[in-house]
């Protein structure tokens, strides 16, 4: 990236949240992977904005990120700007049933968010990892919950880099995917409509569905949550399990033997060895099952 450029990033966001050669590694919950050329931290929408509209007028190249729980980098690293949208960008206000969360709260933030305050319909969130942003964008859901079943309206930046805002119905919501996918849309905010409910009723339920997921999912060990979308008609989990790949291991990188949907770093992996895994599990499927499975995992660049 230009000299020059990256001075005038700095100038938008301030010099301490203007990172070079910074390692991915820290930043994505795989813990692994290459260095940004630039990493940078915007401390609101307008910032946001304002490096956005810079990196395209000198045709720099960029990705923005939230909590990088979905992300993976590959070893080469990214010639470019990573921008984040986290915690300088993670206000949560409550406004009666309503609540406006900016794209760097996380979801748990939210979740017991709403739990202080009565507000009940957003149980199945507490637990899933990342940020609003990458929520959105995903339509991420859990337990029978989706972001769609209690989104009111999104706000973001579009390719113009103007300020716009979307309701429900224009965010084109379908599994794992929104409108967010479809364009280049930067999410900023959402606001979610809950119901009025009992505090101790909404905590059983949250710690109920988290002991759920210890039990069933490798928390501990470094990953990007489900690897695969699910298959129509399939479950990915099970069609990985069936095909022998439980405990299927390439460097580091293991299927793991909790749960077969869950690729795991599970003894300093590289991003190559993770990308091989999913490579040969999707080939494995597919020639035993005749099935393709989609990653949900973002691979850049």
């Amino acid at each position: 990236m230009n000299i020059e450029v990256i001075e005038k990033i700095k100038n938008i966001v301030g010099n301490d949240f203007v990172l070079e050669n910074e390692s991915m590694a820290g930043h994505t919950t795989f813990r692994c992977g290459g260095n940004a050329k630039v990493y940078i931290i915007p401390g609101d929408e307008e910032q946001l904005a304002k490096v956005i509209k810079l990196c395209k007028e000198n045709d720099e190249k960029y990705y923005v990120i939230g909590n990088g729980s979905n992300l993976l980098v590959r070893d080469e690293g990214y010639d470019g700007a990573i921008i984040e949208v986290g915690n300088r960008m993670s206000e949560i206000d409550i406004r009666g049933l309503e609540i406006v969360a900016q794209a760097g709260a996380k979801l748990s933030s939210v979740a017991l968010a709403a739990m202080e305050n009565d507000l009940a319909g957003f149980e199945f969130a507490y637990g899933i990892p990342g940020n609003v942003g990458g929520a959105v964008t995903m339509n991420a859901g859990a337990y029978g919950g989706e972001l769609k079943d209690v989104v009111k309206y999104v706000k973001g930046i579009n390719k113009d880099g103007e300020l716009v805002e979307y309701s429900l119905d224009d965010m084109n919501f379908g599994y794992r995917h929104s409108r967010v996918l479809d364009e280049e849309f930067i999410v900023t905010s959402m606001c979610i409509e809950l119901m009025i409910g009992s505090y101790q009723e909404i905590s059983m339920m949250q710690q109920m569905l988290m002991m759920k997921r210890k039990s069933k999912q490798p928390l501990e060990y470094p990953s990007a949550g489900s690897t695969f979308k699910r298959p129509e008609g399939h479950f990915a989990g099970k069609l990985i399990e069936d095909a022998g790949l439980r405990g299927y291991q390439v460097g580091g990188a293991q299927v793991s033997e909790k749960h077969c949907g869950f690729v795991i770093n599970k003894d300093n992996a590289t991003a190559t060895d993770i990308i091989k895994l999913i490579e040969d599990v999707q080939s494995k499927v597919k020639e035993q099952f005749d099935v393709e499975l989609e990653p949900e995992v973002r691979i850049i660049p």
